[in-house]
């Protein structure tokens, strides 16, 4: 027990609704304040319980409703590092964003900072539940304050709509997950993910398998993986800036930190027998959404909306590193979800510099408009880098980590799927720093003026002129953040560590039913060569500035009879991503439908 464990939540949800009930008496800086040293103190606790879970899991009960004979009554919470981790995380990503936002708007609401307390408590309690009911329970509390924090500019209609497209798809999403638990608490009679997965022990049948696509398509709607991440960029384009921080940097990632918790406390006991089906499908599910949003992303023009698309590949790469089913893999998962959440949310940041400077986030609008942002534009460079998992970044270690996984299994063949997404994301990114930091190429591009034109005002309706420290410093220390954890010895054993405890069903278990002391065992050093890793690396960020130098020349082939096939299929992605919600859940309709149809198959014929 810990008397620390409920504060994550408690916390920021008890500020939060001082601040809504005090409201009309609550000035904009003692609001802005309070969120800021709410999040300070979120963020200590969750780091106090990193450290503690680094020795043994942390389980707390609340009201004392201790397990009797294995079974439990009471809710709980049980904090692992790679749980704790993300909480921390979490509580980092809110806080650079609260920071940001201190100049970006020039009226803000007292709301604006009761959503982001709110966000981050259900953030931090989804991370750290034992509970399934309660891990749809905060589900839902996240999803509420980011229905509301999307469409925070309630005046402009595109806000609204996309707000809609999140809302509803995600709520479809969620009533798929509280299918599935209906179905898993109807055959064990228990809301407590150790007590299902040890009711359920090794036994699969067509109940356990429906029960299984439900969740995952669930939590697969939140991660944003295809079919089901059509919300993802009309939410990004219309949302403000700081809170598509945290829903590409953290939100989407903890849709894949649920489904990776729900499998391997109740789900890896039934299929541990057809532990390769599952693979099977996870890793072309994987492969799928990440070349989808690595071509969607290339071809864009909208800043936000690229980086959104960026965001859905690279969630197609985390699912990869799910559906390699091993400890390893699943450490790269994590050291990439760091990785990633950081430049990702540092490149977010900057597209809110160039929209609160410029009025806009059109590539093609501020083509050489921001040559004298130099400052700006190395961040924006080195995040860039960093989504083509150059050595020296987090996401470096976290690709390293999915391959030698995947290697071990005799699937190296993702590979191509990490060369073919960072190529073609961060090569995205770079044409946009060619082109707005160094004014390079035409103010007219071919491949991206056909893309879907968004117009949207600035937050800040005054002419700025400079940028205020507090709005670069976050983006520049969340890069520098993913480099040093990309430098830092001994980074790469303690995730393994966490990722084998994440792992250990049986501990896990035994620690939550029978109050089991289970200390958590360092993982054995890597020995690994990395001399092939780094040269792939190397050539995947040399092949990203490439395609970026050559979209920017004179040479761009838009109508070579190689490309035709091409800027077909492009046209057709589009195409779907029609910003109609009925097209969009009649896709999520059709993706569980696909999902488990395809699982049933592979289960039946082996």
């Amino acid at each position: 027990m810990s008397t620390l464990a409920p504060l994550p939540v408690v916390i920021p949800l008890s500020v939060a609704a001082i601040l809504s009930a005090l409201n009309k008496f609550v000035g904009r800086r003692l609001s802005e304040a309070l969120a800021i040293l709410t999040t300070i103190a979120t963020g200590l606790i969750c780091g106090e319980l990193l450290l503690q879970a680094r020795v043994q899991p942390v389980i707390h009960w609340f009201g004392g409703w201790t397990p009797r004979a294995g079974v439990a009554l009471g809710i709980s919470f049980v904090i692992d590092p790679i749980g704790a981790g993300a909480a921390v995380f979490t509580s980092l990503l809110v806080l650079a964003a609260l920071i940001f936002s201190l100049h970006y708007f020039d009226t803000v609401g007292t709301l604006f900072h009761v959503l982001m307390l709110g966000f981050l408590g259900a953030m931090c309690g989804f991370a750290l539940t034992g509970d399934l009911f309660n891990l749809f329970v905060f589900f839902e509390l996240m999803s509420a304050s980011a229905f509301a924090l999307c469409g925070y500019k309630v005046e402009e209609p595109e806000s609204m709509q996309g707000a809609l497209n999140f809302g509803i798809t995600n709520t479809v999403g969620a009533f798929l997950v509280l299918s599935g638990i209906g179905l898993l608490y109807g055959r064990t009679g228990a809301l407590n993910m150790a007590q299902i997965g040890r009711t359920l022990g090794g036994n699969l049948d067509g109940l356990v398998i429906t029960a299984f696509v439900f969740i995952m398509a669930g939590f697969f709607v939140k991660a944003a993986v295809f079919p089901f991440h059509f919300w993802l960029a009309d939410a990004h384009a219309v949302a403000p800036t700081p809170v598509c921080v945290l829903f590409s940097g953290i939100m989407v990632e903890l849709g894949i930190y649920a489904v990776l918790r729900v499998y391997w406390v109740i789900f890896d006991g039934p299929f541990a027998a057809h532990r390769w089906d599952v693979r099977a499908l996870l890793l072309a599910v994987g492969s799928i959404t990440a070349v989808v949003g690595a071509v969607m992303c290339f071809g864009q023009r909208h800043i936000k909306r690229l980086l959104a698309f960026s965001t859905v590949s690279h969630v197609g790469l985390l699912t990869i590193g799910f559906g390699v089913l091993k400890e390893d893999a699943l450490a790269g998962v994590a050291l990439y979800v760091l990785g990633h959440g950081l430049v990702k949310a540092a490149l977010f940041l900057v597209a809110g510099l160039l929209l609160h400077r410029f009025s806009s986030v059109d590539e093609l609008e501020l083509h050489g408009r921001a040559c004298r942002m130099h400052a700006t534009g190395v961040v924006f460079f080195a995040a860039a880098l960093g989504l083509a998992s150059m050595p020296g970044f987090a996401t470096f270690l976290g690709e390293s980590g999915i391959i030698d996984g995947a290697k071990g299994i005799g699937q190296g063949w993702v590979r191509a799927v990490f060369v073919i997404s960072g190529m073609l994301t961060a090569g995205a990114v770079l044409r946009v720093w060619g082109r707005v930091f160094r004014g390079m190429g035409k103010a007219d591009d071919a491949e991206t003026a056909s893309a879907k034109k968004i117009d949207e005002g600035r937050e800040t309706k005054a002419a700025s002129h400079g940028i205020p420290a507090a709005m670069f410093a976050p983006a520049a220390g969340l890069v520098l953040l993913a480099i040093a954890i990309g430098l830092t010895p001994g980074v790469k054993r303690a995730v393994r560590t966490a990722a084998i405890v994440m792992q250990d069903r049986t501990g896990y278990q035994a620690r939550v039913l029978e109050h089991a002391w289970i200390s958590v065992t360092p993982a054995e050093e890597e020995h690994t060569p990395i001399g092939k890793g780094l040269a792939w690396s190397f050539g995947t960020t040399a092949a990203a500035l490439a395609l970026a130098f050559l979209s920017l020349s004179p040479y761009w082939p838009t109508k070579h009879v190689l490309v035709r096939p091409v800027a077909k299929t492009v046209h057709l992605l589009r195409a779907i991503h029609s910003g109609h919600v009925g097209d969009y859940v009649a896709f999520l309709t059709f993706g569980v439908a696909a999902f488990g149809v395809v699982l049933a198959v592979l289960i039946h014929l082996r």
